[in-house]
């Protein structure tokens, strides 16, 4: 059963601009006769199977780039990888490790990638989690994914450079 905000919890102000999502009206009267009311908090379902955190519907973040909370659709890949960097302000470098076939030699070599991610305040990321990254409209210059869901560290000292495939 999905829990959703009835009263107006006013959001997250670490900004200089005042932060309200864009969705929701802030100044709202109380409907005398209308017993139901519309939730105070946006917040919807992204699809392709993807759970909406819980985090997301009770947290009071704004996040316009959210898939959650904000306008930003997902379509196009849903891949996975390995969290390498967090120091960013919501973004994360995430590290993708695949295998190249060389027909010459008939053998296979490690190639990897790194991909700048969108990550909403509604997952606590840490370096060497695994995350699933869907791709989405480009948000900056060289972001053009979002996290949608997040798996904790199982081995955290296995190093950030070592060779995973998913």
């Amino acid at each position: 059963m999905v829990r959703i905000n009835k009263e107006y919890k006013e959001c997250d102000q670490h900004e200089k601009a005042y932060q309200s999502q864009q969705a929701v009206f802030v100044a709202r009267k109380r409907a005398i006769g209308n017993k139901t009311q519309k939730p105070i908090r946006f917040v919807r379902n992204v699809g392709l199977g993807i759970k909406t955190p819980e985090a997301a519907i009770t947290g009071n973040f704004v996040d316009r780039k959210c898939p959650f909370t904000g306008s930003v659709s997902i379509r196009g890949r849903v891949l996975k990888g390995l969290v390498v960097s967090t120091k960013m302000k919501n973004t994360i470098i995430v590290r993708r490790d695949y295998l190249h076939y060389i027909t010459k030699y008939r053998r296979y070599e490690k190639r990897h990638k790194n991909l700048a991610v969108h990550c909403t305040p509604a997952f606590n990321v840490k370096e060497g989690d695994v995350v699933t990254i869907g791709q989405c409209r480009p948000l900056s210059k060289t972001v053009r994914f979002n996290v949608v869901a997040h798996e904790p560290a199982v081995n955290v000292k296995s190093g950030k450079k070592t060779f995973r495939v998913f």
